[in-house]
């Protein structure tokens, strides 16, 4: 039974996929110095880069897999500008690379949370305090006793904008969104569980940004930008990069109702919106804490390493134990959650894997990681050993790409086999 309905957005390729995909041969490893096969690595390339490819929906993918700290992929398929579904490739179009960086939307979420911890880790901030004690103007209205715990954890009862005039625009203004957060009410934070999309990131920076007196983006250069040797892996990207980043497209069905509605209040603006400013010069200027960190897979994926080994990297600690610890503790049973409307898992900060099956596939409860605005994944999985990055540029709610990516994550995680198995 077809799963593609009337009005479905899928890209045209009259070109042999396999002359689309690119390699870094010099980052890739030998697949048995991460305890795998060459066919468990051709498995995995199959099905993690061409099968996602083959539905039509992304105009390019990128992958990045670690195991025991060792790349074995590292590697792009399509194009990153210029293939548009619906569209003939354009005369200029210019293929993806393996080094190409990608807006990674939520899975943002995931630096400015450790960056937090970092904060707290320093002294510069308790976890289990008011955010009003650090940021006065977030008092009032519920939130008087909110903590920067229960921010993270996406229990801080201010899930969405809730200004009928709120528009895309204003991402870019961070005094503006900070003050509109401020003064909005909120149900007292802790009562429930509400993924926040972007009004919690712009909390926690606003809160990094007060204590240390510097910006975001310096902290985060300190903090895990210079030290993990980053090319990107920052908020936004400069002038001279841009060209260089991969374009995001709507795919896939249609969005109508109800799912639209839905997609507009989890978001806070509506789903095309999302995609089409993602492209524009005022987003990439913006520092916009849950939403528009730039990365390369493999740089997502030398992230996660980091936090499976401990904090460490290449000899120096970033991390303490204990403040990983905290980190990658569940901060929430699994629940519904309010604004996602399917069950989740939450630490203070990341997106917890599930048995039998979750975000990171089957039998994945031992991982953690975070999601980005349709199908971008990073995350580590300490039974498999295995740090990973997942980027599309294609956004699509529904369709039978969400199979492919379920099967391929399985084919990962059966050739990553778990440590007690």
């Amino acid at each position: 039974m077809s799963l593609t309905l009337p009005g479905t957005r899928r890209i045209a390729i009259e070109e042999d996929p396999a002359d689309l995909v690119r390699i870094d041969r010099k980052a890739e490893r030998a697949p048995h110095e991460a305890g795998l096969s060459a066919a468990d690595v051709e498995a995995i390339g199959n099905a993690m880069i061409r099968d996602l490819f083959a539905t039509r929906i992304h105009p390019a993918v990128t992958f990045c897999l670690r195991r025991h700290g060792a790349i074995v992929l590292n590697r792009s398929i399509g194009y990153a500008r210029g293939l548009t579904p619906e569209r003939p490739l354009a005369s200029d179009a210019r293929l993806a690379q393996p080094d190409t960086p990608v807006c990674l939307f939520s899975a943002s979420k995931a630096v400015v949370a450790l960056l937090t911890h970092k904060l707290a880790e320093e002294g510069g901030i308790d976890l289990d305090a008011p955010v009003s004690r650090y940021l006065p103007a977030f008092s009032g209205e519920g939130k008087s006793r909110t903590t920067i715990s229960q921010v993270l954890s996406h229990q801080g009862g201010f899930p969405h904008f809730t200004a009928d005039d709120y528009g895309p625009e204003m991402l870019a203004d961070w005094e503006a969104c900070v003050a509109r957060i401020c003064a909005m009410p909120a149900e007292a934070g802790g009562r429930h569980l509400a993924y926040h999309s972007f009004t919690g990131g712009f909390i926690l920076g606003e809160v990094i940004r007060r204590v240390t007196g510097a910006p975001l983006t310096d902290y985060l250069d300190t903090t895990l930008r210079k030290p993990l040797g980053m090319r990107y892996f920052t908020y936004g990207l400069d002038g001279r990069s841009r060209s260089r980043a991969a374009e995001n497209h709507v795919a896939g069905q249609p969005v109508r109702w109800p799912v639209s509605r839905w997609a507009r209040r989890a978001l806070s603006v509506p789903f095309e919106e999302v995609v089409a400013v993602s492209n524009r010069d005022f987003f990439m200027d913006a520092v916009i804490p849950a939403g528009n960190l730039y990365a390369t897979a493999e740089e997502l994926s030398r992230f996660y390493q980091m936090l499976l080994d401990g904090g460490v990297y290449r000899g120096q600690r970033l991390f303490e134990p204990a403040t990983l610890a905290r980190v990658v503790k569940p901060a929430s049973s699994q629940i519904i959650d309010r604004t996602l409307k399917v069950p989740m898992r939450y630490t203070e900060g990341l997106m917890l894997g599930m048995n039998p099956i979750g975000m990171y596939g089957p039998m994945c409860g031992s991982a953690y990681g975070h999601l980005g605005f349709m199908n971008i994944l990073g995350w580590a999985d300490p039974a498999r050993g295995i740090s990973a990055a997942l980027m599309t540029t294609g956004k699509a709610i529904l369709g039978g790409h969400l199979v492919t990516l379920l099967r391929s994550l399985g084919v990962l995680n059966h050739r990553c086999r778990r440590a007690d198995r």
